[in-house]
């Protein structure tokens, strides 16, 4: 009766686990309904698995765009003691002389021109100091970049320099480093040996190297006055230029933006001009232009200009180029010297 008892249960126990073995084989796999995160460019309709590619991770942290402000010193840390060996007096209080009125029917002769500097000239060697002071980066390409910004001066469109389209700060910036764009990089997180061939987007900015300035035009009127029987040089504008490779390998000069000098012109004789020869003897920015010590060449005048052109735009020639700003200088000062009579 026992032996009988045990191979009944034996047996139930067989059939048992044969009927869970044939469901389990008749019960269909689950599929992974987990989404995928990862992001690819695919050709057409294709799937990234069936073109053999991997998926390209999306980066969702870019690094940080440039900061101007330390490109032009705007972030310069302030000295905590007197860095001279003297006391100065501050320059921060400094305003500009006022310009002497001159009436219209006074204005006897006028003539407009545009100059080209050139701060590899040597009496230009004060655009090309880069120290930094207090007030910033002493570039005076830095120094007009932190006037737009830090006294509202307004800039105004490269296309027309008669100061009809103003433009911002971010107008400018753009101009110099053009906008930002994105290209494929290995991912070495999620693929360190580079075997997988997994990508991520990077976001990439142009870099501005303020050293690329080296040439600046400027707008001004020349007149002379019959009341004070004397001839005044006013400067309108200043327009900084960059210069562009043409496909040619040739070189062009385009202005970034135009800067009404009267506007400026009280921010600027609160910034100092370097004096090689004399560090004791600094003269303002402003001081700089109203006493013409610059060297420039006339590169356009009004004067038998009727088409409204630049002198290489009909003399081809540099050197001819030269010779005819500098016979338009000639013209102005014989003008002056043949009024009077000795």
């Amino acid at each position: 009766m026992n032996r009988y008892f045990v191979r009944l249960t034996m047996a139930a126990l067989l059939l048992a686990v044969c009927f869970e073995t044939v469901n389990a084989q008749r019960t269909p796999k689950r599929r992974n309904t987990t989404k995928q995160t990862t992001t690819s460019k695919n050709r057409g309709n294709a799937k990234p698995t069936d073109l053999g590619v991997a998926p390209a991770v999306k980066d969702t942290t870019p690094p940080p765009a440039p900061n101007f402000d330390d490109k032009f010193g705007g972030n310069n840390r302030k000295s905590l003691r007197n860095d001279n060996a003297i006391e100065l007096n501050p320059v921060k209080d400094r305003v500009p002389l006022a310009y002497e009125d001159i009436r219209e029917d006074d204005a006897v002769y006028r003539q407009r021109v545009w100059l080209e500097l050139d701060i590899h000239e040597k009496m230009n060697l004060p655009f090309l100091y880069q120290a930094n002071e207090d007030n910033g980066n002493q570039r005076f390409f830095s120094i007009l970049m932190n006037c737009i910004k830090n006294d509202s001066i307004t800039p105004f469109s490269p296309d027309d320099d008669r100061f009809t389209t103003p433009i911002t700060y971010g107008d400018i910036t753009k101009s110099l480093v053009g906008t930002s764009f994105t290209i494929q990089v290995p991912d070495l997180v999620a693929d360190p040996n580079l075997t997988k061939g997994i990508t991520k987007d990077s976001t990439v900015y142009n870099e501005f190297d303020p050293d690329i300035i080296q040439k600046y035009w400027i707008k001004e009127d020349i007149i002379f006055d019959k009341e004070s029987s004397r001839l005044h040089f006013r400067i309108l504008g200043i327009a900084p230029l960059k210069t562009i490779r043409l496909p040619d390998s040739t070189y062009t000069v385009t202005p970034l933006f135009w800067i009404y000098y009267p506007d400026i012109r009280p921010s600027l004789a609160k910034y100092q001009a370097y004096n090689g020869k004399n560090y004791g003897a600094r003269m303002s920015w402003e001081e700089i232009f109203e006493d013409r010590m610059f060297a420039s060449r006339v590169v356009k005048s009004t004067m038998d200009n009727p088409y409204d052109r630049f002198i290489e735009g009909y003399i081809k020639d540099p050197i001819l180029r030269l010779l005819e700003g500098e016979n338009i200088k000639d013209k102005i000062f014989n003008y002056e010297q043949d009024l009077w009579q000795y």
